[in-house]
């Protein structure tokens, strides 16, 4: 029986996830061959610098100045894409690699969920795959659970924390008493945050990844325009110890679901039980909680970024095309993916509100006023200790539309005795 042929790999980017990915090929190159049925071998690499020390030697693979180069090299079989951006070369190298008939492996969210499904009918139609399990949740494998384990099941919701940095600051203010500036300036020091921060603290990485864990759930194109996008720059301390005393924890929650008013996609901090599953994830841990009509509710926990993380995903997708498993991108065939409604509206839930009021007599009755006018109820309030000529206030409501929320902040913002921004989290009971 003829020996059979390797897999042969180029890698673009050799950053720390590309470090990563060498350094498991390296250390389990034997254990790979096994479970994948054959040899799997790096034959070329690409980075901005040759020169610079990654704490591994690149010396025996084929260096590229250009990554589009490398990807339409005759001796490569899969194109490993882990430069980042979501146009540029990384987006150049994929369409090279796959109009040369190259298998491609990425963990680039924000690549796939700008472009995804042209990429993705481009794959098909060469007859080559894409695979992205590396591009969402670090290590959790829930692009393998949503397109083969789960794939008996209609799915209800996707829901969970997909950036490690967010959470990272929302606990680290709750155990240190830390304003939300001084652990961004933490996060920022030990390297937890994109180049751009506001890819993470304001909610778009997290975007990128829930758009894309949609595209798979429920069978629609990727539409990341369409995801409610909120930060978690408004987010104090008092916010913090506040949703601690009725029971809670501040998470930036990802929430995507089908509705009778087409599909639902927000990413947002929101209020949970401090006692779930997701209120008790802590740092920089992600957690992606899958509801489907016949498994009913998992909870997928695990590290959402990382060198070793991401590249044992990364792995396990070469792994899978080294055995021949030929996967549609988003789970069918992209023809078939259908453009969804967005449905603009979310699901009725209570919400938290913090605002600040002159301390006039009538201030409350005039809150109460305008929450009544855009039709939201007022289920507690509570009103602080003054400072100086201002009294700190919380509301909690009922159930109400975020419809009935935005017109009732827009309300607050003309009445007199309201101080600055009101801020609005929603509470979800998960």
């Amino acid at each position: 029986m003829p020996e059979p042929k390797p897999l042969r790999l180029g890698i673009a980017g050799l950053g720390t996830v590309g470090v990563g990915v060498v350094k498991i090929l390296r250390k389990h190159g034997k254990l790979l061959e096994m479970r994948a049925g054959r040899p799997i071998e790096i034959v070329a690499v690409s980075a901005r610098s040759r020169d610079k020390d990654r704490g591994v030697d690149i010396a025996h693979y084929d260096w590229e100045d250009d990554p589009v180069a490398m990807a339409r090299r005759d001796d490569i079989d899969v194109l490993v894409e882990l430069m980042g951006g979501s146009d540029g070369p990384a987006k150049a190298a994929v369409e090279a690699a796959i109009a040369h008939g190259k298998h491609v492996v990425t963990a680039n969210k924000a690549l796939l969920a700008h472009h995804g499904q042209d990429l993705a009918a481009a794959s098909e139609a060469a007859g080559v795959v894409l695979r992205f399990e590396a591009a969402v949740a670090g290590g959790i494998p829930v692009i393998k659970a949503l397109t083969e384990g789960l794939a008996g099941n209609e799915i209800t919701k996707v829901m969970g924390v997909m950036n490690g940095t967010c959470n990272y600051i929302l606990t680290r203010m709750e155990a240190t008493r830390q304003g939300y500036n001084a652990l961004f300036d933490e996060a920022h020091k030990l390297g937890y945050l994109e180049a751009d921060p506001q890819l993470d603290v304001g909610g778009i990485d997290a975007g990128h990844k829930l758009s894309l864990l949609a595209s798979i759930a429920f069978g629609t194109q990727v539409n990341f325009d369409a995801v409610e996008l909120e930060g978690i720059e408004q987010i104090s301390l008092r916010d913090i110890e506040e949703a601690a005393e009725m029971g809670y924890r501040i998470k930036l929650l990802g929430v995507a679901q089908m509705t009778g008013r087409g599909l639902e996609q927000r990413m947002s901090p929101c209020l949970v039980p401090a006692a779930s599953p997701l209120g008790q994830l802590e740092g920089g841990t992600n957690m992606v909680v899958i509801e489907g009509d016949s498994v009913g509710q998992i909870v997928m926990r695990g590290a959402g970024a990382g060198e070793g993380p991401t590249a044992s995903a990364v792995m396990g997708d070469v792994i899978d095309l080294a055995r021949g498993l030929d996967i549609s991108t988003f789970g069918m065939p992209a023809s078939r993916l259908v453009p969804a409604k967005p449905a603009t509206a979310a699901v009725p839930a209570p919400y938290y509100l913090r605002m600040e009021l002159e301390d006039k007599p009538g201030a409350l009755a005039k809150v109460a006023a305008a929450l009544g006018e855009a039709g939201v109820s007022i289920d507690r309030m509570r009103q602080h200790g003054h400072q100086n000529t201002v009294a700190p206030v919380i509301v909690v409501t009922h159930k109400c539309s975020r419809a009935q929320i935005d017109a009732a902040l827009e309300g607050l913002e003309k009445t007199p005795v309201v101080r600055g921004e009101t801020v609005a989290i929603r509470i979800e009971e998960v």
